[in-house]
């Protein structure tokens, strides 16, 4: 696995925000607490933990109500709805301004899940070695996947954010979400929520996990490095993102796949 550990999530409280429209409309905003450094152990909420399982619960419910829900990744902050809600799909591509015809990955929670809607080319430790991190994988979608998502190819890229809260998340839904940044099209991508205030109005729910990566470097702007995988035996980058050379080296180095 890569490893590009995020800080553990151990408690959350529940911020209002605002009503006022220039303070994001009344958008409710849950703050993810941090655990502080050295303490506990283990990659996701201990048990007990009420106020961080409240936190996903609301989550949950806000999006299987068909909202589209802000949330913080491994890279950068995205928005998200369930992927097999073909309206939901469509408020994410009104909400960014985005073409219809550029598509939306998905998140999953675990490895296991990649199988139902995808048709895996490469074995299951290039999987594990890449997943989860900064890398979405493209495959060839399978019949399980709904096929309002992206419609104009047989294609799919699928994430597994290092993220406590999204692989829970996902895992709690019990199907993939369509993610994407939290951003309006061709607009820089977003690092805090305030950097994305612009869209609060059109979510139904923002989840704050304060400032993602290190604002002062370019790099972490770049987003997830993009490799379609749908070809046995080869890999392709579309797009470089923010983890190029070590993904190259586990693809090319240790699973002897080609350009």
């Amino acid at each position: 696995m890569l490893s590009w550990a995020r800080p553990l999530l151990l408690a959350a409280m529940r911020d209002q925000a605002a009503a006022a429209a220039g303070d994001g409309g009344g958008v409710r905003r849950l703050r993810l607490l941090r655990q502080s450094a050295g303490a506990g152990s283990g990659p996701g909420p201990r048990p007990g933990v009420g106020d961080w399982n409240e936190v996903l619960r609301e989550t949950v419910n806000i999006l299987q109500s068909g909202s589209v829900v802000a949330v913080p990744t491994d890279t950068i902050y995205g928005i998200a709805c369930l992927a097999q809600n073909s309206e939901a799909i469509q408020r994410i591509y009104e909400i960014k301004g985005r073409n219809t015809d550029k598509p939306l990955a998905i998140s999953v929670g675990n490895v296991e899940d990649i199988y139902k809607y995808c048709k895996v080319t490469v074995p299951d430790q290039v999987l594990s070695d890449l997943l989860p991190g900064p890398v979405t994988l493209v495959f060839k979608r399978s019949d399980g996947l709904n096929r309002d998502l992206n419609p104009f190819t047989d294609l799919v890229g699928v994430r597994i954010p290092e993220h406590a809260f999204m692989q829970k998340l996902a895992q709690l839904c019990g199907e993939p979400l369509a993610l994407t940044s939290a951003n309006v099209s061709s607009r820089a991508s977003t690092l805090t929520p305030e950097e994305f205030k612009n869209i609060w109005p059109f979510l139904g729910l923002v989840v704050d996990d304060g400032p993602v990566g290190d604002m002062m470097s370019p790099e972490c702007r770049l987003g997830s490095t993009v490799v379609n995988l749908a070809t046995p035996g080869k890999y392709s980058i579309i797009r470089p993102g923010c983890a190029f050379t070590a993904t190259v080296d586990i693809l090319q180095k240790k699973h002897g796949l080609s350009l």
